[in-house]
């Protein structure tokens, strides 16, 4: 089966429903050993026990980029290509990726007050990913505003094709700005600055969420085509009735 092939909303239905028991064994498992690692993993030497917010708080803000750049793909599926999926994808990712994305703000303010003392600055990174998440709030709440849902899945395409300015700007503003955030530690030209007894349990996690939100996406994607078969159904049976 070629990946055009997954075009096909049957197609798709019938190979998420294979895949999705096997997803969420692997996800269970992966977040119980990384988890686990975190709790096992040292103290930081000026950190201490808070450093180990840093195992949900880096992986919810990968996430919510990433959410957001599959998103961007989903876009100019709907624009150029009309891929009879990419629309469902773009409107099945925009809660999971709005919800990392708060989950990202509200432990970076948990592990902000220890280190900085206060849960907010206005810091380039803090703000930028503020920006982000008020970006997916305000896809979710244009489509919900337009009725024709290939307008609203046009409309919706273009706003994250513009927005998607600022998914860079949240990776490099630690390096463009002199912020209170620190620089990246994990993903950088010189390798990573964290010592491998914190990064392992990191990665592990950050793989483990990752799977989590496919197998959500891949739920939430399903759901959308059910839903809309319904609606076809029902705008069917209405059409008949009346004539």
């Amino acid at each position: 089966m070629g990946i055009l092939d997954l075009a096909n909303p049957i197609r798709f239905l019938s190979l998420s429903a294979r895949l999705l028991p096997w997803l969420a064994g692997l996800t269970a498992l992966t977040l119980a050993v990384g988890l686990a690692l975190a709790f096992r993993a040292p103290a930081d030497y000026q950190q201490g026990e808070t450093v180990k917010i840093m195992y949900i708080h880096v992986p919810f803000a990968w996430l919510a980029m990433f959410g957001y750049t599959m998103m961007a793909a989903s876009s100019l599926g709907i624009l150029v290509w009309r891929h009879p999926l990419a629309d469902v994808a773009h409107k099945a990712a925009a809660p999971i990726g709005a919800t990392f994305a708060a989950l990202c703000l509200i432990t970076g303010s948990l592990w902000g007050r220890p280190m900085w003392g206060t849960y907010w600055v206005w810091d380039a990174r803090l703000t930028s990913m503020l920006v982000l998440l008020l970006l997916y709030l305000g896809l979710m709440a244009l489509r919900s505003a337009i009725e024709d849902p290939n307008r609203a899945g046009r409309a919706a395409a273009i706003l994250t094709l513009v927005g998607f300015i600022n998914v860079p700007i949240v990776k490099f503003s630690v390096d463009w700005w002199n912020t209170l955030h620190q620089p990246a530690s994990v993903f950088r030209m010189g390798g990573p600055t964290i010592e491998a007894s914190l990064l392992w349990p990191l990665l592990i996690c950050a793989f483990g969420f990752t799977l989590l939100f496919v197998t959500l996406h891949m739920l939430g994607m399903r759901t959308e085509i059910l839903r809309r078969r319904v609606q076809a159904l029902e705008a069917r049976a209405a059409a008949e009735a009346m004539a």
